[in-house]
């Protein structure tokens, strides 16, 4: 019979003392009873106050191109694969970017990320981007993300050049699970991208979305392969199913299983920054306060890409009475 209590203390002590979890020790821990569940998140908090203190990332986006993606991720309401009720637009103004960015640093965000559809932008669109980033980085107080699609060694180095300081290209879920979800290209193609990210000094944000239909085993898989990546930060999504694509019907995970994933990914992933992302609120409800004293120390602000999100001041009148201090970029 398992010592959860005393399993569970061994782990936060060896995580603070330099050591890692073992992928057994974490497959036990998803089965941790209800009793011990406060527990476990309570030494997931630990190990984040350990290792990264107070300091909370806020980061705003904007969907700077939308729809029309040729790839057919599962999920997607951008999929041009899939029938939704999805916005499409080309890249938009330079203009509107810098208006987007100004707001985020306005409201207290950290970081602002441009993001844009499809496998990767024409070489028009991403010559007139690097122009916008450049921009941004020279008049708003704030530090600069991207999310534009996969990257070559020279798109990444010219990103950098641009005042770029974290790229964002999510494994979306588990190497064994990513053919059930996208057909399109492979799971080592990202890998790949986030490779290349890291060659060309910027920090990486790469995470995933559970609810996609994966067991528990391949969620921990996801953290896993992610720490051994050495990611940054690591935006958890929660599935908030979109009409019109293949996974529209998809059962909502509990809210206390999406709070015990969260403390299980700080307890992989003890220095990374660990966001709640798209469909927190959806998927969360009443229990967001509890996942963010469960070892997450970030989350998205002002809406998603196809999604709204909650009032600003809403959110961040959350983080404060989290206990948490925003980072400034």
């Amino acid at each position: 019979m398992t010592d959860y209590a005393q399993l569970i203390d061994d782990v936060e002590a060896r995580i603070q003392n330099g050591g890692q979890i073992t992928t057994e020790e974490a497959h036990v821990l998803l089965r941790v009873p209800n009793e011990y569940l406060m527990r476990l998140t309570a030494a997931a908090d630990r190990v984040r106050i350990h290792f990264k203190g107070n300091a909370f990332d806020a980061c705003s986006l904007i969907n700077a191109k939308s729809g029309h993606c040729a790839e057919d991720c599962a999920f997607c309401a951008q999929s041009a694969k899939h029938s939704s009720d999805c916005q499409i637009y080309g890249l938009v103004s330079g203009d509107e970017i810098l208006k987007a960015a100004e707001d985020a640093s306005q409201f207290g965000a950290s970081r602002f990320c441009t993001v844009t559809s499809g496998g990767a932008l024409s070489e028009k669109d991403f010559d007139d981007l690097l122009l916008t980033l450049s921009r941004l980085k020279k008049e708003v107080d704030i530090a600069l993300d991207a999310s534009l699609g996969f990257l070559d060694e020279s798109r990444a180095k010219r990103l950098s050049q641009a005042g770029v300081s974290r790229y964002n290209h999510n494994l979306e879920t588990s190497r064994d699970y990513f053919p059930d979800i996208c057909s399109t290209h492979s799971f080592e193609a990202r890998v790949n991208t986030v490779e290349t990210v890291k060659k060309h000094g910027m920090s990486v944000c790469s995470g995933g979305i559970i609810g996609l239909g994966e067991t528990e085993n391949q969620r921990v898989a996801l953290a896993f392969t992610l720490a051994e990546l050495g990611v940054d930060c690591v935006p958890i999504n929660i599935l908030n199913p979109r009409p019109g694509t293949r996974l529209a019907q998809q059962e909502p995970l509990p809210p206390m299983e999406i709070v015990k994933t969260v403390a299980l990914f700080r307890l992989i992933l003890p220095s990374a920054t660990i966001k709640i992302a798209g469909g927190r609120e959806t998927n969360l409800r009443d229990f967001q306060g509890l996942a963010f004293r469960s070892g997450a120390n970030g989350m998205i602000v002002g809406g998603y890409l196809t999604t709204a999100g909650r009032c600003v001041d809403d959110d961040l009148d959350l983080i404060r009475q989290a206990g948490f201090e925003l980072l400034r970029g």
